[in-house]
């Protein structure tokens, strides 16, 4: 299948926000991520639950703008979407770190967590030390390390991330959701409920 993203700048989302007609905002990282901060107005459909509500997210009307860390996990749910029939979705270029970097509006928690990035980098340098570390006991452990180096290389080649999936499950980067019931959306009113 061609990659035909269609991704929308922080300035022209900007604009399309304070029209007529706004977009929908679509957050798909983990609750957690979205805890420490998100656009203002928009709702938390996981990624990893996004299937789950294809149904419901099809019935909406109007433009659905995705968003995540950098682009990469909304430019995996816009395909997720698309093959469900949602054509009307873009994926906002950089995610957040570009709408951050514009200084655009942000809603953030006073008790900021870690994002899942750093959660990765952590466990699998810690994975890898550990590897090499204990190797000079017992030599058969380097090759724990270089399982996990080549996760990593995998990872960044099909730009997906087995552990990163695996962390997104973990209690701590599951924050309950906040109240989505003012809204039209039927995922998100059943999100609240």
């Amino acid at each position: 299948m061609k990659n035909t993203t269609a991704k929308l700048d922080v300035r022209s989302l900007r604009e399309r926000l304070e029209g007529a007609e706004p977009p929908r905002l679509l957050d798909v990282r983990t609750p957690g991520e979205f805890a420490n901060s998100h656009i203002p107005g928009s709702f938390n459909v996981p990624l990893d639950t996004l299937r789950e509500h294809c149904d419901e997210l099809r019935r909406g009307t109007g433009e659905t703008v995705l968003v995540c860390r950098s682009g990469a996990r909304a430019a995996q749910a816009e395909k997720i979407l698309a093959e469900a029939g949602l054509v009307r979705t873009r994926v906002l270029a950089g995610g957040i770190l570009a709408w951050e970097a514009a200084d655009a509006p942000v809603e953030r928690a006073e008790r900021q967590r870690w994002d899942l990035e750093r959660q990765v980098r952590l466990v699998a340098g810690s994975i890898v030390l550990a590897g090499v570390l204990g190797s000079v006991a017992v030599p058969g452990l380097k090759w724990v390390s270089a399982f996990v180096g080549a996760g990593l290389v995998f990872a960044s080649l099909t730009n997906t991330c087995a552990m990163g999936m695996l962390l997104a499950k973990l209690p701590y980067n599951r924050v309950p959701l906040r109240a989505l019931d003012q809204t039209s959306c039927p995922v998100e009113r059943k999100l609240a409920s």
